[in-house]
């Protein structure tokens, strides 16, 4: 299960707008904020891909200006490409020549 940190810059004006958008999102949770609009939150979700949906679901909310990653684990989710038991929809390492 993928977890990511990331800072979401919101408008300073906007921020209890902007908190109370971002608590409408689904494994988003918000650890802490400050007057100057900087939102610290972790995602957490079933796959990397679904992980990038939902930073496109936080980028699309009206008073965001910027999202940052700062820390991102996928540990088990390696493992499970590993395995077999889960094919990412794009491959990010060395592709196969034929």
């Amino acid at each position: 299960m993928p977890i990511g940190g990331f800072v979401v810059n919101v408008h300073p004006d906007s921020i209890e707008s902007a908190l109370a958008s971002l608590r409408r999102i689904e494994g988003l949770e918000i650890h802490g904020s400050d007057e100057k609009g900087n939102v610290v939150v972790v995602l957490e979700s079933e796959t990397s891909e679904q992980m990038e949906e939902m930073v496109r679901t936080i980028m699309a909310q009206q008073h965001v200006l910027t999202v940052g990653l700062t820390y991102f684990n996928a540990e088990d989710e390696v493992e499970k490409i590993e395995s077999g038991r889960y094919v990412p929809a794009r491959s990010l390492g060395k592709e196969t020549i034929q």
